[in-house]
């Protein structure tokens, strides 16, 4: 069983419980194509099989999020794992619909981030939450990123809470920009809560709880309904169809002539989709064969 099922991860599973609970219900290779939080719920497309061969080209999509930001406190984690390092009165007066949106909209468009010492990127070939952990200081360096909306969903003035939905391009830390963003008004804050709504084309709304994967595992039908096939997943993608006399050679790794312009294409054996090949300077190579 080859492609992709996206899975609505849930607080009590990490991204690596969901990976092995799917592998061992299916005797099947798995991987995901990029890590939530523990605490962090939401979109998790995971690979299958054959699936499993074209992570690279869903490393890099966009995403979208739906966070809580809780105000007057910041967190050694920026996030509501970590202990609470310090706590600030939160001016009632910050918390206007006006006021929000003009901070969010400073944080739209194309901008340097620094990522959270809490975080699994690795600099001289070691985590950075091993760093932390142990007290240790290392400089991070800042990566270019891109928020492409940033709209303000509710405001609990209650309990200093804002809602707000990014979206964002691949390598942005959310618990940063909630730390920016509560700074920008003026206090301290951290993400209270982070649901991942959407990853490339994966939407939440077509995804699947863990527990009802599981309690389907015996049900073909819902399995084939429920796992998007790799041709499909790059329908995106032109086509290419080759004959018997030039599948060969794009097999054995020969360069094909070809009109067609740069990119990465669909290949077919005539009807059959074989994997995928890559156009340069009008020639044709083999990417991935399925």
């Amino acid at each position: 069983m080859d492609g992709i099922i996206i899975i609505n991860k849930e607080k009590k599973y990490t991204s690596n419980d969901v990976v092995q609970i799917v592998k061992h219900t299916l005797n099947e290779k798995v991987g995901h194509t990029g890590t939530l939080d523990p605490n962090a719920t939401g979109v998790l497309p995971i690979l299958i099989g054959k699936g499993t061969k074209i992570s690279k080209y869903l490393i890099n999509h966009d995403k979208i999020y739906e966070a809580v930001l809780q105000l007057g406190k910041k967190t050694e984690t920026g996030d509501g794992e970590g202990k609470v390092l310090e706590e600030d009165e939160v001016d009632i007066n910050i918390l206007t619909q006006e006021n929000i949106n003009h901070v969010l909209q400073c944080f739209v468009g194309k901008q340097t981030q620094i990522p959270p010492i809490y975080s699994a990127i690795k600099i001289d070939g070691k985590k950075l939450y091993d760093y932390a952990r142990k007290g240790q200081k290392v400089s991070v360096p800042a990566r270019n990123i891109e928020i492409y909306s940033l709209k303000l969903k509710n405001i609990d003035s209650e309990n200093n809470q804002i809602e707000i939905r990014v979206e964002c391009s691949k390598g942005t830390y959310i618990r940063t920009l909630c730390e920016d963003i509560a700074q920008k008004l003026g206090t301290i804050g951290y993400m209270k809560e982070l649901n991942r709504i959407q990853v490339g084309q994966f939407n939440i709304n077509n995804s699947i709880k863990i527990e009802e994967f599981k309690s389907n595992k015996d049900n073909k039908e819902y399995l084939e309904k429920n796992i998007i096939k790799v041709e499909d997943i790059l329908k995106d993608k032109e086509k290419i169809v080759l004959d018997g006399r030039t599948i060969k050679s794009f097999l054995n790794g020969v360069k094909l002539d070809i009109c067609h312009k740069d990119g990465i294409y669909r290949i077919y054996d005539k009807c059959n989709f074989i994997g995928t090949g890559t156009v340069k300077d009008k020639k044709l190579k083999r990417d991935v064969i399925l």
